[in-house]
């Protein structure tokens, strides 16, 4: 046989195989259409239940046990990350269907905490950008929002302090976290060499500090209320050399280009996020407990109630104090552990610290993932 004739056949059988496989995707992508149907339409009846006893649409225990059960599932098959995001967007159409949730966060639009809200609760729900700290818990306390996301606290500098102030003060609880890789970029609508100012939140600046020092130590920094009205300031001063620091969604929202990505000064640069709501969150597994407190005004004191923990063996994430507003040089106490309030070794643990601890309040406790 002549080898353009062997030629002509391996093409044809390549192509053939190639339809099949075709066909075969084009049956799996509608029973996958039929399986998301009968999915939506339990969803809409869990709803009606949920809303006939008052229950939350948001349940993260529950969340948590769907997440672990999908990676059981995929065996390693998928890209984890991919997966997870697909699945993120069929919840978020569920949040929906059982009854179309608000969720706040810290604007404006663009911001990390808008980036971690679409995280969490994907893109089916209402945002609702909040100017303030303020703002953003007065509307989940008088229901403008039904749960709210803000940052709490940034591996390289630390607690958010003006977000941990607000929690002696309200009856709101800690019901998810949300942990988001900062990955700042360099955004401008002008050449790299003409930059002579960048723009950002102080935060970011301060993340990105190493990085402008080496690549723009001539250009003057002029800090911002948020990293989006950076970009906004870059977009309106573009002729003039001007450039932002933020989030690529920013950079997305106002049209600037990206001129360079990563740009902050650590690589696991992350922050972490809170999901304040009005529940508490049952156990998981594995769980996080938020609590502040106050101790006695005398030696040792402090001691005593972080020896609490250790004779239970309960295993401390972070402690940190902020000065109390209406008591001068009296210090309130956050610390986060291990574990559930209501399940032991912490459940046994919380009596002996009401003892030892002038005043105690627990501000949640949620799924660690």
């Amino acid at each position: 046989m002549p080898e353009w004739s062997v030629l002509k056949c391996l093409r044809a059988r390549l192509l053939m195989t190639l339809e099949e496989l075709r066909v075969q995707i084009d049956t799996i992508d509608a029973r996958l259409v039929e399986l998301l149907k009968q999915r939506a339409a339990c969803v809409h009846e869990v709803g009606a239940i949920k809303k006939s006893t008052q229950a939350p649409i948001f349940v993260p225990e529950r969340e948590t046990a769907l997440i672990n059960r999908l990676k059981e599932l995929n065996q390693g098959v998928l890209p984890e990350k991919s997966l997870l995001s697909i699945w993120r967007q069929i919840v978020s159409c569920s949040f929906r269907l059982e009854g179309n949730m608000r969720i706040g966060y810290l604007g404006p639009e663009g911001t990390w905490s808008h980036q971690a809200a679409l995280s969490r609760f994907g893109d089916s729900v209402e945002l609702v950008p909040y100017n303030s700290f303020a703002h953003v818990f007065s509307a989940v306390e008088h229901g403008e929002v039904n749960y709210a996301v803000i940052p709490i606290e940034n591996s390289t500098h630390g607690t958010v302090a003006q977000a941990m102030d607000f929690f002696p003060h309200t009856h709101l609880r800690i019901c998810a976290q949300v942990r988001l890789a900062v990955q700042n970029c360099l955004m401008a609508n002008t050449d790299a060499r003409s930059i002579r100012t960048i723009y950002s939140h102080p935060q970011v600046l301060g993340q990105c500090s190493q990085w402008l020092r080496q690549n723009y130590p001539d250009a003057e920094q002029i800090p911002t209320a948020s990293s989006t009205a950076a970009a906004r300031f870059a977009a309106e001063g573009a002729a003039k050399g001007a450039a932002a620091l933020g989030s690529p969604l920013a950079a997305r929202l106002h049209g600037l280009q990206i001129l360079a990505e990563h740009v902050q000064d650590k690589a696991t640069n992350t922050t972490r996020f809170v999901v304040l709501g009005t529940q508490s969150t049952k156990p998981c597994g594995q769980d996080r407990t938020t609590l502040c407190f106050t101790v006695p005004h005398q030696s040792g004191s402090l001691v005593d109630v972080l020896e609490h923990f250790r004779r239970h063996g309960i295993n401390i994430h972070c402690l940190d104090s902020r000065p109390m507003r209406d008591t001068p040089w009296e210090y309130l106490f956050y610390v986060d552990v291990e574990g559930h309030e209501a399940v032991p070794p912490l459940a046994d643990c919380l009596p002996q610290l009401r003892k030892s601890c002038s005043t105690l309040k627990i501000l949640g406790s949620y799924p660690e993932q």
